[in-house]
């Protein structure tokens, strides 16, 4: 059995980079958006993961090609103001991995996590504990914004 060696506290594997990853609170599980070391419009690949080490629930898209098609980029800012969301839909359900961060509440907000929409339309966000590892800044070459 092939053993993967994983990045602290992520799905992503040790040669990979690590997109967004935080622990969710409940149920307690790993989300995990993991990327390619190069990442670019034709080249890499990004995969979404849900679950645990060594018992992965979802990996959305399964083959690690042409993913970039596979997957919606939003980013929107302005000051005081920041809400990034990378979506994809897999079997009518619409999955949104979001960070948000409003400075102009008080307290100030910042949220992480992912939102799940069923084709009921019931919205489920799962929340992360703590603060998520996070790193977009090559998204907006790779995907453009709808």
């Amino acid at each position: 059995m092939n053993i993967v060696q994983l990045q602290a506290g992520s799905l992503c594997e040790k040669d990979e980079k690590i997109v967004f990853s935080c622990p969710i609170r409940k149920p307690a599980k790993i989300v995990s958006l993991c990327s390619s070391k190069e990442l670019t419009k034709e080249r890499g690949y990004l995969q979404y993961r849900f679950g645990l080490p060594g018992k992965i629930e979802l990996e959305f898209p399964k083959q690690r090609e042409q993913t970039q098609t596979a997957f919606k980029y939003s980013h929107y800012f302005r000051a005081q103001f920041d809400l990034t969301e990378i979506s994809f839909t897999q079997d009518g359900h619409q999955y949104a991995i979001f960070d948000d961060y409003n400075g102009e509440q008080k307290p100030v907000r910042q949220e992480q996590g992912i939102k799940i929409t069923p084709p009921n339309g019931k919205e489920i966000t799962l929340s992360c504990r703590g603060k998520a590892k996070a790193q977009y800044e090559d998204l907006a070459e790779v995907f453009p914004e709808p």
